[in-house]
């Protein structure tokens, strides 16, 4: 009798960023932190929900420090490697800096995971390291009764270029650099559904590094920038809206979205995390009558390793969609649109 293969996916209760502890939850947890004492060179802290914290090095540098880890998308360990490195850089390049090192963050459960597979693992993260032009330069490990694997990433960028969430500003055309879906295609593989088609496509799209970052950050018209991840379009779109304490609108009729995902979003599969994402909204996102039922799903999907979500002047539209362009981002496009008013998210068909 043939074993069973692998699932690393039947080891955890979670997977990706859909792991992330919802928003609303994460910020009762947070109500009750001191206050952060004020330091001097600390650019960025955890004032605004950006995507990483920044330090002052010096006149021409500052250091990006962030990490990122959850249990496993895929069942193929090397794939979950590739998607769990790629998407702990992220953070990085969402501020506008340039990766330089990594640490690994590994728990496994090493009497249920073969030791081969942990290593599969490990090579997955550190061939998109090299990728990235970065060593793995050490880490920490853990027996954990779930398999986690994740990075410490740091970064360096020039001081002026850093992007924060809080500098989008009235009138900014918000782009997408990353189709949307990811959370969806997961939920739809765990339960036997998804083709090779569709797996490649969640797999192109989540090991893909977000290196357009720092050249988008050197652009004049560019103000802000996130990542779209475990929060969903939504849940990051609201954290700009609230650190520049402005509305925005969104199309939901100009969403890019991953093929593969639209008929799985129709018959209203994807991740739990779809529905606490929802939730933390609450009355701050609107959606006009129009907007139907799975693009409000899509919108709220718990994405791992997203997009690049731009914040920038309507005269560097055609400059910023040329980098993603040519960074092989061909379905980067204009989602919608800063606008003063209070921290809300409009949703048009």
């Amino acid at each position: 009798m043939t074993e069973a293969p692998l699932r690393l996916t039947e080891l955890s209760h979670g997977g990706g960023c859909g792991c992330k502890i919802a928003p609303a939850v994460l910020s009762e947890m947070l109500a009750h932190m001191p206050a952060a004492q004020p330091f001097a060179n600390l650019l960025v802290g955890t004032e605004t929900a950006d995507d990483a914290a920044v330090w002052k090095l010096n006149d021409q540098q500052a250091l990006i420090a962030t990490t990122d880890f959850f249990m496993p998308i895929v069942d193929d360990p090397y794939d979950f490697g590739r998607i769990a490195a790629t998407n702990a850089l992220s953070d990085v390049y969402a501020m506008g800096g340039t990766p330089i090192m990594a640490l690994a963050i590994v728990g496994m459960p090493v009497d249920k995971l073969p030791l081969s597979a942990i290593g599969r693992i490990l090579a997955g993260g550190a061939a998109v390291c090299a990728e990235a032009g970065i060593p793995v330069a050490g880490g920490h490990s853990i027996d954990s009764p779930e398999p986690i694997y994740g990075l410490v990433a740091l970064g360096l960028a020039h001081p002026d270029v850093i992007k924060r969430n809080r500098d989008a500003r009235d009138g900014d055309v918000l782009i997408l650099g990353k189709p949307l879906g990811v959370g969806i295609l997961g939920s739809a593989m765990k339960k036997g559904l998804l083709d090779a088609d569709g797996y490649a496509q969640m797999l192109a799209t989540t090991t893909r590094l977000n290196k357009a970052g720092p050249a988008l950050a050197a652009l004049p018209g560019v103000h802000a920038l996130t990542d779209v991840t475990g929060f969903g379009l939504l849940g990051h779109l609201l954290e700009l809206c609230r650190g520049a304490g402005l509305g925005a609108s969104l199309q939901a009729g100009r969403l890019p979205v991953m093929p593969a995902a639209v008929p799985f979003a129709r018959q209203g599969i994807g991740p739990g995390a779809i529905t606490r994402n929802l939730q933390s909204c609450g009355n701050a996102v609107h959606f006009e009558e129009g907007v139907e039922a799975w693009q409000r799903n899509l919108l709220a999907d718990a994405q791992t390793s997203g997009g690049l979500l731009v914040a920038c002047s309507a005269d560097a539209v055609d400059a910023v969609l040329s980098i993603f362009h040519q960074g092989g981002f061909t379905e980067a496009t204009v989602v919608g649109q800063m606008q003063a008013g209070e921290p809300r998210v409009h949703v048009h068909p």
